[in-house]
């Protein structure tokens, strides 16, 4: 157990509270278990190269499996997340995650699991907004194709009042701009050059968004969040999670 990464104690006590209640014979010991399904996520090996130490591979895999269809990974995230305060600031953007060639079979039978075939391969798409420090606040996984447009739209109705929103060029469109507008919320977002008047933004305010590509990066650091190996889309959006709350909130 000496040589084992384990998450502390004092992490345990923080996402403890969201794990959902052990019926009949008690676990196998979570903190060795979550542990072991962190030390797969990051270093992307497969469920069955897991050290022993943290457990059966088994034990370890269906754990993740049971409680990725549960979305208690998610649901984490997402509670970590809205205790980390009120943002002053947002940012958004989206990154492609590449999948591995094992998944092409995916296609002939299930179309829905985020995956589309693309130039650059098979990919799914992550739509993220961070807060001023780079912290991730909300995340969405699409299909590969899916514009930054659609990804935005469908993460708006989350989106925390803050007094501003940095984004790249991908995210200048009226609707959006007014939606921000409607909440409070001033778009620090730079125009397209097809736009006939454009409108202005803070430059040097806009050099802040280095901050959310510096989260896709650290997000991509973890094995098994750079390249999909999850055909489930639940599991793989777990797998983002997990790596979110340990880089981000614990």
């Amino acid at each position: 157990m000496g040589d084992l990464i384990l998450l502390s104690e004092a992490q345990m006590r923080r996402i403890e509270p969201y794990f959902p209640q052990s019926h009949g014979m008690p676990r196998v010991d979570d903190r060795r278990v979550i542990s072991g399904i962190v030390f797969v996520i990051r270093n992307g090996l497969r469920w069955r190269d897991v050290p022993p130490g943290y457990g059966p591979h088994k034990t370890i895999y269906n754990r993740f499996v049971r409680w990725s269809r549960l979305g208690i990974f998610n649901k984490i995230f997402a509670a970590l997340a809205r205790k980390g305060g009120k943002p002053h600031r947002l940012m958004i953007d989206a990154t492609h995650l590449k999948a591995h060639r094992t998944a092409a079979s995916l296609l002939k039978r299930v179309c829905s699991q985020m995956y589309r075939p693309h130039q650059g391969g098979l990919n799914s798409k992550l739509h993220a907004v961070c807060d001023g420090y780079g912290r991730p606040l909300i995340m969405l996984l699409s299909e590969g194709q899916t514009s930054d447009f659609k990804g935005a739209a469908s993460m708006l109705a989350a989106l925390p009042r803050a007094r501003d929103l940095l984004g790249d060029k991908g995210y200048d469109a009226g609707w959006f701009r007014q939606a921000l507008a409607e909440r409070g919320i001033a778009a620090c977002i730079p125009s397209k050059s097809n736009r006939k008047i454009p409108i202005e933004h803070d430059r040097k305010l806009y050099r802040q968004r280095h901050k959310i590509e510096n989260m896709f990066g650290r997000l991509k650091d973890w094995r098994r969040v750079h390249t999909r190996y999850d055909r489930c889309a639940h599991t793989f959006m777990s797998a983002i999670c997990i790596a979110a709350f340990v880089i981000f909130w614990l």
